[in-house]
């Protein structure tokens, strides 16, 4: 089968591998769909918790093609989403029930084999049937059950305004989960362009805040004009470090601040910690997911989240070199391989 590998950081190439071989308890997944995550562009610089040499992709979609002797519930010919993450469930954080801390975490397409690829073997106990949402709209799942664990962090009182800075897919499905779990009014600033123009489709917030790429200031300007007082809750969704150092100026006084975006090794921010004490403001990180998937096959699969449109651009696999730039591009919204 075709394959992407990331031989090393700045290392990417197509390649031909056996198909996977599956073990008692895991399913052979045929690959019909997997998303581009930031993440895989972080990975393909060296970033992030990868391992070398790597076939990535972790929002797998697909078809079982073949059941371990001892898979129970699931038959030849289920579409179904795939759980990426596997934990040691013995470590010093598992055993504490803090799972997405496991020390020994792995993760397909992360630091093992993973979708951009023919096929993939998993436990079946990580496998999730889907019904009514297509393979592109499903590659969404893995995102939003991201997003739920961040949502769990938060664990936003009922009546609270959010700013959401980032109109990503991420970004999207937190904004519409922050409706459906009590926000009062919830506000999307991000760069003009098509995602602001898919957020505006999906009615996933309730205010857009379009910015100029080239000099945003008086966008922030009119932000803060608005809303002297700042916002109950503010997720950083960017993975910009010049975001990130912005965003605690919009928290209100007993406030949180979630960040949310993937970031390179080098970035930093530069907070005052008098304000954060003074002011009891909350930093919040949110990491990856855990068992979250059912959740996140409910909210999609019913269309209580709404991610018809997200995915604006699908390539090959022998195409993900021009994937990578329609995604650096920043005229995508999400992008999808299929094999």
């Amino acid at each position: 089968m075709d394959a992407v590998c990331y031989h090393a950081p700045r290392d990417l190439d197509v390649i031909t591998v056996p198909i996977p071989q599956i073990n008692d308890d895991q399913v052979l997944i045929q690959v019909t769909c997997c998303g581009i995550c930031g993440t895989d562009q972080h990975l393909a610089e060296g970033e992030f918790i990868g391992k070398f040499p790597l076939i990535p992709g972790h929002e797998i979609v697909g078809v079982i093609s073949q059941l371990g002797q001892s898979v129970e519930g699931f038959s030849i010919g289920d579409r179904c989403v795939a759980d990426n993450t596997i934990l040691c469930e013995s470590c010093f954080y598992c055993r504490r029930g803090q799972h997405v801390l496991c020390e020994n975490f792995e993760s397909l397409g992360v630091t093992m084999a993973g979708g951009f690829a023919g096929y993939v073997a998993i436990q079946s106990k990580k496998v999730y049937k889907i019904i009514n949402l297509t393979d592109e709209e499903a590659t969404l799942v893995e995102p939003a059950a991201c997003a739920i664990h961040g949502l769990d962090k938060l664990n936003p009182a009922v009546g609270i305004e959010a700013l959401i800075f980032g109109a990503g897919p991420t970004g999207l499905i937190l904004a519409q989960l922050l409706k459906l779990n009590g926000a009062s009014k919830v506000v999307i600033a991000a760069n003009k362009g098509i995602k602001t123009r898919i957020a505006q489709e999906l009615e996933a917030g309730d205010v857009y805040i379009e910015l100029d790429r080239d000099d945003p200031s008086p966008q922030w300007n009119k932000l803060k004009e608005d809303y002297k007082h700042g916002f109950d809750v503010v997720i950083e969704a960017t993975g910009s470090e010049k975001v990130a150092n912005d965003a605690l100026s919009f928290v209100r006084r007993g406030g949180s601040l979630m960040i949310y975006g993937v970031y390179s090794n080098s970035d930093l921010v530069h907070w005052s910690p008098a304000r954060i004490f003074q002011d009891e403001i909350k930093i919040i990180g949110s990491f990856a997911q855990t068992h979250c998937f059912p959740r996140a096959v409910a909210y999609l699969d019913s269309g209580k989240i709404r991610v018809k449109g997200m995915v604006t651009d699908v390539f090959s696999i022998r195409e993900f070199d021009k994937a990578l730039e329609k995604m650096k591009s920043k005229t995508a919204c999400k992008v999808a391989l299929r094999p």
